[in-house]
């Protein structure tokens, strides 16, 4: 059987955060790293997982429309654009130039962009996306170093980086039915809308939203609007209820963590699991001077590992950040770090790491890279949209890759302690 439903993410983390929620709802599902070349594998979803957010656009662009014709070879019947629950993006994009690529190569002319993902505390309503209890621009997102958020309004967000015209379908619309949803996105592509931003406030909003996107050539969206495609497949007859969408190998071996997220939720993880294993902090001015800081952080870290995880980190509050960009660049202090986490991964590797969590998109993006990960087999769930993933690769390992803002303070210790 082909393929059900095809997905391409911005970034290795998000594409996880997808795959693992595709899973959870009974979708046996692989990510892909980069656009593959050979057949799918035989699954119900496949994730290509790109790195593309901050990437120059028509790089983008060029990346997903590669991605998106091997999933139209691969016989996807529904295709899914994912891109973050903090709606990450500058003025320039790249959520809205992708995805009218996207539509373009499709053939379609409407979408709707739905970031909600409320088990994350990622709500829309009126339009606004709030993380938790407080505007988007007023959680921590306004500092972020590549995709500064300095707006709540995504209608305002996504029009300033689109061609085509954005509406809005707000909660009153939502909270009726998936008939009344369905009605109003024909309203708005009739009047000419290319994008609807769409409200949702629990979960029962995004099954709602599911539905009424049945027979949508292209969604766009966080990985909570996801949760309800797979009843639609499985409504129309093409999808199982497997009962072990989510089942892994088992791998032994040693055990660590790297972070390389500047984000508030990773620095509280990284403090919570300092405190209990031993820990160690790296940074852009000292790769930058000293290439041999490396090899000292594996001397370091190898005859620790029989003890349990250790922890490697270059996250850092936003002063610290501002002030080595200031120094080295935005784009060299960024590559510093993660060239040096995807090196440090594969030492670790050779050192007998199996189990290894890394934390941050773009920091998970170049250690699956270096380790020359072809795929990932999604699952269980550690957190809300994050999963443990066992790896394509030569050698087998099980991977837990993190978005920046997810995951619960426990969550570096919390993940070792669920598997065997």
């Amino acid at each position: 059987m082909s393929v059900l439903l095809g997905c391409i993410a911005d970034d290795f983390t998000g594409a996880t955060d997808l795959a693992g929620t595709l899973v959870r709802e009974g979708m046996r599902s692989v990510q892909m790293i980069g656009v593959p070349n050979g057949p799918a594998p035989d699954v119900d979803a496949v994730v290509v997982a790109l790195k593309s957010r901050t990437a120059p656009v028509e790089e983008a662009i060029s990346e997903s429309l590669a991605a998106l014709a091997w999933l139209r070879e691969a016989g996807c019947r529904q295709f899914f654009f994912k891109y973050c629950s903090t709606f990450d993006s500058t003025a320039e994009g790249n959520i809205g130039p992708v995805a009218e690529a996207l539509l373009e190569a499709l053939g379609s002319d409407f979408t709707i962009a739905c970031p909600a993902f409320p088990m994350n505390q990622r709500t829309v309503c009126k339009g606004y996306l709030f993380v938790g209890d407080v505007l988007l621009n007023e959680c921590g997102m306004q500092d972020h170093p590549l995709t500064p958020m300095t707006d709540a309004n995504l209608v305002r967000v996504l029009d300033a980086q689109s061609q085509g015209d954005v509406g809005l379908v707000d909660y009153a619309t939502v909270h009726r039915c998936a008939a009344a949803v369905k009605e109003a996105f024909g309203q708005c592509q009739a009047s000419g809308t290319r994008f609807a931003i769409v409200d949702a406030l629990n979960d029962p909003d995004l099954m709602t939203i599911g539905e009424a996107c049945a027979d949508m050539p292209l969604i766009t969206g966080g990985s909570g609007v996801a949760i309800g495609l797979p009843a639609n497949f499985r409504k129309a007859g093409l999808l199982d209820n497997p009962e072990a969408a989510d089942k892994l190998p088992d791998i032994a071996g040693h055990a660590a963590v790297l972070a390389g997220s500047c984000s508030r939720a990773t620095r509280q993880q990284i403090e919570i699991m300092s405190a209990k294993h031993p820990s160690l902090k790296i940074d852009p001015m000292t790769l930058a001077e000293s290439p041999q800081s490396i090899a000292e952080a594996l001397e370091w870290a190898t005859p620790r590992l029989a003890d349990g995880p250790v922890l490697i980190y270059a996250s850092a509050d936003p002063e610290e950040v501002q002030a080595a960009q200031d120094a080295l660049g935005v784009q060299r202090a960024g590559a510093l770090v993660e060239d040096a986490m995807a090196d440090i991964a594969c030492g670790l590797v050779t050192a007998g790491v199996r189990r290894l969590v890394v934390a941050g998109g773009e920091t998970s993006g170049a250690v699956v890279s270096g380790l020359n990960v072809a795929g990932l087999r999604i699952g269980p769930e550690i957190d809300p949209g994050v999963p443990w993933t066992a790896s394509l690769s030569e050698t087998p390992l099980l991977l837990a890759l993190k978005s920046g803002n997810f995951g619960a303070p426990d969550f570096f210790t919390k993940a070792f302690e669920q598997l065997p």
